[in-house]
């Protein structure tokens, strides 16, 4: 079977952040047979969907890399309450989607960045609805396993986390039990959530990867960081984004994976010192990190 590839790729243009350098060799499978081929033919690989919430380095990753991206495929019967979607398949795209065939538990996604791979891996959540929520079960892999399924309660979710992340599962596609309700009344939450979106968060057309920091129980990761003055914070090509305090930005596409990470740190420490909180990155690091790099995360505890 033959599986799409490139050597040398140069991952700048695909992910959200428009930083990173060159990756060995990137995968871009259509279906989970393909992934499957994949897998079985690379010895070590690390797994993406739409790049959304990662920092590449600028270095690029001498290694190989599989993108879920391509794989977007989707079955539902009409008349149906239930929805399979690969990994792929982009947040918008299924809210849209879904809206018209009057089914709801997809609203949240309509502003999201990621893909349903990403979503389910760091149990995404917004606006009180959650991926979990009408979850029934998943396909995944791992390199012990190969391919299996996982019901809901076997996830393991809990806030910004699954069983996924902690032990090494990668998610292939998912079911759905959605919710029967107007179209009319989907549109109008869709709406609401992107007009909150658009208040609160940078465009999609503004280069980020999304909220940098977990919010820590009970408290706001945004709202420690604009009592420290994180705001006014910029470091090389990089900056905190003036409209939300837990955003950088890469405005003029100019930041290195460098002073994303300083910019980070300093964020970091500023709430540290002031209230003593360590704030958790939700940023996901791929590459060669340099021996700044080295350092930087090993104090804010990024693999």
């Amino acid at each position: 079977m033959h599986v799409e590839f490139e050597e040398n790729f140069d991952v700048k243009k695909l992910t959200s952040f428009k930083i990173g350098g060159k990756i060995k060799k990137v995968y871009f499978p259509k279906t989970v047979k393909e992934f499957e081929e994949v897998a079985k033919c690379e010895e070590q690989f690390e797994v993406f969907g739409n790049w959304s919430n990662t920092l590449v380095s600028s270095d690029g990753y001498d290694g190989v890399v599989i993108v879920t991206s391509k794989m977007s495929n989707y079955l539902w019967t009409e008349n149906s309450l239930y929805f399979w979607a690969e990994a792929g398949c982009k947040g918008p795209m299924l809210a849209q989607m879904t809206e018209n065939a009057g089914l709801s538990g997809f609203e949240f996604m309509i502003g999201f960045p990621g893909s349903l791979g990403g979503n389910i891996y760091m149990n995404a959540s917004a606006h009180g609805q959650c991926i979990s929520d009408k979850l029934v079960k998943v396909t995944c892999y791992s390199k012990e396993k190969g391919i299996f399924e996982l019901l809901k309660d076997e996830m393991e979710f809990g806030y910004r986390s699954s069983v996924c992340q902690r032990k090494d599962i990668i998610v292939l596609g998912a079911e759905f039990e959605l919710e029967k309700k107007s179209s009319e009344e989907i549109k109008a939450k869709m709406e609401e959530n992107l007009a909150f979106r658009k208040a609160h968060q940078p465009s999609l057309a503004l280069p980020n990867c999304g909220s940098v920091f977990r919010n820590p129980e009970g408290n706001s990761a945004g709202k420690l960081l604009d009592e420290v003055g994180a705001k006014d914070f910029k470091v090389g090509g990089v900056q905190v984004w003036e409209n939300h305090a837990n955003f950088i930005v890469n405005s003029e596409q100019k930041g290195t994976s460098t002073d994303v990470l300083e910019l980070m740190l300093k964020m970091f420490s500023s709430v540290k010192e002031k209230y003593g909180i360590e704030l958790k990155p939700e940023v996901r690091y791929l590459g060669n990190k340099n021996l700044r790099e080295v350092e930087i995360c090993k104090i804010l505890n990024i693999k």
